[in-house]
């Protein structure tokens, strides 16, 4: 596998990749509590999720690139002019029947194929607590290159887990892969990114920073 300063490289492992590449069809069973997930989710899921969905639409009309976006569960929400982008074609192809109006690109989310400053925010969920250090301040740089704010969301830390560990996915053909993931807490994640909290739930949180590109200073 390939290495990040002494860490697994995750956004562009191909093995990763291909794990997504075969989560396409059935991703969306861990947002909707269905299957294997039925049991394994918390009691409170469906509430999380409808909050987190709820945040999601309430962001205001903005050209917003949603990066790792997967099947565009959250994408479907945002409003104004879209572009979602992934890695994965797989996931790209149910995306793309989601967000009619908008556009899917797959693309390196360590180097975002498009031109500086082409967005108002980029959006990204359940991406940024797969990578290690090096790989998030290359993101991290990315984003403020091409657009001028940026929301995270991600799983929130609960009591007894591991904030950072490898962890076994099993698919339901019974193949397994194994991932890096870390889980964070909400004023974690907005320290990390220099931003806001918008969201301190249990089983997600999420927070926002935006720049001013007009500084000198960068």
């Amino acid at each position: 596998m390939g290495k990040t300063g002494g860490m697994p490289a995750f956004a562009r492992d191909a093995r990763t990749a291909a794990y997504y590449d075969q989560r396409a069809g059935e991703y969306d069973e861990w947002y909707l509590g269905q299957g294997r997930y039925a049991e394994l989710n918390p009691p409170w899921w469906h509430e999380e999720v409808s909050r987190l969905v709820d945040l999601v639409r309430a962001l205001p009309p903005a050209r917003t690139l949603d990066v790792a976006c997967g099947t565009g569960f959250l994408t479907q929400h945002l409003r104004g002019a879209i572009v979602g982008l992934d890695q994965s074609a797989a996931m790209l192809g149910v995306a793309g029947e989601r967000v009619p109006t908008g556009s899917v690109v797959v693309g390196d989310a360590l180097r975002l194929p498009v031109a500086d400053g082409a967005f108002d925010r980029v959006l990204t969920g359940h991406f940024y607590g797969h990578l290690p250090a090096d790989e998030r301040a290359v993101f991290l740089a990315e984003v403020r290159r091409v657009a001028a704010g940026l929301i995270v969301i991600d799983t929130a830390l609960r009591p007894g887990v591991e904030p950072a560990q490898w962890t076994d996915r099993v698919l339901n053909d019974g193949s397994r892969h194994r991932i890096y993931k870390r889980y964070l807490t909400s004023d974690q994640l907005a320290a990390e990114i220099g931003g806001q909290i918008l969201l301190a739930g249990r089983s997600f949180v999420a927070a926002a920073v935006t720049w001013d590109h007009h500084r000198k200073d960068g």
